[in-house]
């Protein structure tokens, strides 16, 4: 479903947390979100490492319960097929000008990832409703504590490093909202067809973040 730039933002704020999955098996992709789905998870992001990724998207677009994002965008092509394919969020690893750019261009949101201040202000500066902590560092949720402090304006996204454990935390801290990606999708359940497993994991992740 299309969401606008700040429908989307207001949606991860209200959700608190999304669904990642990057997988190398094609045909576990759809059952493995589809479980997550199952367990409450309404922002859903698949991979461009996935194969078969675009598909997916557009797949999981057509549901107006879901907003569905596209991952490791690199370029602003990727960007551009993401878009025309239903995704209304751009997740990438870095912070990229030119995908910020074209990403408000087509007006959806984008989270680029950014790991020091530096990095999350210049993110922001460029555009960039929402800032994807990336890589997790240690201590992450005192990392984010202190990052929020002379700049409490960011809104930052852990993914990388967030566990069933710490989860609570980071949305403590001051996250905006969270990413779950092998505490949620763990690759010998996903390319085992354990789907049963994946519902089970996602549901006690939803627990943990809504005491």
């Amino acid at each position: 479903m299309s969401r606008t730039i700040d429908e989307f933002v207001a949606m991860l704020g209200k959700e608190r947390a999304s669904a990642i999955l990057r997988t190398s098996v094609e045909e576990a992709a759809a059952p493995a979100m589809e479980a997550a789905v199952r367990a409450g998870f309404r922002v859903v992001e698949f991979t461009l490492t996935t194969p078969s990724a675009f598909d997916r998207i557009e797949e999981f677009a057509r549901r107006s319960d879901l907003a569905v994002g596209a991952g490791t965008v690199l370029t602003v092509e990727e960007a551009r097929e993401a878009v025309k394919r239903g995704a209304c969020f751009l997740v990438s690893p870095v912070t990229d000008e030119e995908i910020i750019e074209e990403a408000n261009r087509l007006g959806v949101a984008v989270i680029p990832g950014a790991h020091t201040p530096t990095e999350f202000l210049r993110a922001h500066r460029a555009g960039a409703p929402l800032q994807k902590l990336f890589p997790g560092p240690a201590g992450g949720p005192s990392y984010v504590k202190a990052c929020l402090g002379p700049l409490p304006f960011l809104r930052i996204v852990p993914t990388s490093g967030v566990t069933l454990e710490n989860a609570a935390a980071f949305l403590d801290a001051g996250a905006f909202g969270i990413g779950f990606v092998t505490p949620l999708f763990d690759a010998a359940e996903v390319e085992g067809g354990r789907f049963d497993l994946v519902e089970k994991r996602a549901c006690a992740l939803r627990e943990a973040i809504s005491r």
